[in-house]
């Protein structure tokens, strides 16, 4: 790897009797989407505010592009930019008005107007702050995160409590700015969204980094089998499952089997014959490939989400 535009090394950070952060070490390439992921209370958020200088570490080395943040902080603050877990505006202003405020404290500044219309604002630019929505909150968090056009920015767990269209809304908005070629550190406890998001993932737990490689990588580690659901008219018997070839488990949820294979190909090949073979009716058959979350499991006994 070039330089890195983030790198981490050996951070530690404790909060009276809590070791919230253990030796935390990673990268993070330019142009790349980076992300954090681990349930709540792993380290994300106290990694991020290291990062950001919203905190000090009691051990370890923060660099942003070569930069030491403890020495080059002013520098620094020039090229990142952030949206912070819990953040809020008075309920009055507006997001036109949000904007201008933080364009005032940089030198150099994106036009509050272009940040409006990049970030899907247009329609409630002049509107008070309390009568946004959720998303529209997020999309203008995210719009003063890069109000000082940041090389890097770093986000934490942005899609949080939204419904799933806006979260998609988000998503199609982070990885526009990557495409633009800015960095994006964020972090999330959902997992599918960092496999979806991510070129290269770090999962945390307990204050540790478990596991560092892209999504795919990580997932083509996994000792979870495919699972196979079917649902069907009459429901099979549990006794002609047993006999199809690499099946290893059978759960009956209702009328739908889920089948646990170590085979996928011959077992759905198998299992299509005996639906025709009985004569009954396929209403649904979907294949489930392991998940971010078999693997986390997989390394901590435990689900990430």
């Amino acid at each position: 790897m070039a330089e890195a535009a983030l790198s981490v090394r050996g951070l530690e950070k404790r909060y009276d009797s809590i070791q919230a952060v253990q030796g935390i070490s990673f990268d993070v390439a330019a142009g790349e989407i980076f992300g954090l992921i681990g349930p709540n209370g792993a380290g994300k958020s106290t990694t991020l505010e290291c990062v950001l200088g919203l905190c000090t570490p009691d051990a370890g080395s923060i660099l942003v592009r070569g930069m030491d943040i403890r020495d080059r902080a002013s520098d620094v603050k020039g090229i990142i930019g952030a949206q912070l877990q819990t953040s809020g505006l008075p309920d009055a202003m507006t997001p036109r008005q949000a904007l201008r405020l933080c364009a005032s404290f940089y030198r150099r500044a994106a036009r509050p107007a272009e940040l409006i219309e990049r970030f899907r604002l247009t329609e409630k630019a002049d509107a008070r702050y309390a009568s946004l929505s959720g998303g529209q909150r997020q999309r203008l968090a995210l719009a003063m995160a890069f109000v000082n056009e940041p090389e890097i920015v770093v986000l934490d767990e942005p899609t949080a409590g939204l419904d799933p269209p806006a979260r998609r809304d988000l998503h199609e908005l982070i990885a526009a700015q990557r495409s633009a070629g800015r960095t994006i550190v964020f972090s999330t406890h959902y997992l599918e969204e960092a496999r979806s998001l991510c070129d290269r993932i770090a999962m945390i737990d307990r204050g540790v980094v478990i596991a560092l490689d892209v999504p795919e990588a990580l997932i083509a580690k996994s000792r979870a089998h495919p699972r196979i659901e079917v649902r069907t008219r009459p429901v099979l018997n549990e006794a002609d499952l047993k006999n199809l070839p690499g099946a290893v488990n059978f759960t009956l949820d209702g009328s739908t089997w889920q089948i646990g294979t170590a085979a996928a190909n011959r077992t759905v090949t198998a299992l299509a014959a005996l639906v025709e073979s009985q004569g009954a009716e396929l209403q649904d058959l979907k294949i489930h490939r392991p998940t971010l979350d078999d693997v986390f499991h997989e390394l901590t006994g435990a689900g990430a989400s």
